[in-house]
């Protein structure tokens, strides 16, 4: 089980507008900051649900896309507004939502290019 991940990114300010938007529907937040001057290497920002953040970014390094990010929706319909908000804040397409039987029969996704070129995903496994 992963408890969180972490990735640099080139703009923080950047990142952190397009992911409040993108990650809205999915119920995931900013949860924490931290400065430069408290890590030592740069500023970063933590993201999850229920005070936890399990999703990292943080300046000061170089990229690490391209990664392949996957976040879990409670709906199908969760999925739709993550797509359509990610587009809205920048994100390019990289497979609309949809069914992806190749996964299983249920799996219902949708695909995002961040503006740190990361395929960012989410996914509900859940029957309609």
């Amino acid at each position: 089980m992963i408890d969180h991940i972490g990735l640099h990114v080139r703009d923080i300010a950047r990142a952190t507008e397009f992911y409040l938007k993108a990650l809205a529907p999915l119920g995931i937040a900013i949860v924490m900051q931290v400065s430069a001057e408290e890590t030592g290497h740069g500023a970063a920002v933590g993201f999850g649900a229920n005070r936890k953040p399990f999703f990292w970014f943080g300046e000061g390094g170089d990229p690490s896309g391209p990664m392949h990010i996957a976040f879990a929706a409670p709906s199908r319909a969760a999925v739709d507004t993550f797509y359509e908000a990610a587009i809205e804040a920048g994100a390019t397409d990289n497979g609309k939502p949809g069914l992806r039987p190749e996964y299983h029969a249920n799996y219902y996704g949708a695909f995002v290019i961040d503006p740190d070129g990361n395929n960012v995903e989410a996914v509900c496994h859940l029957p309609e």
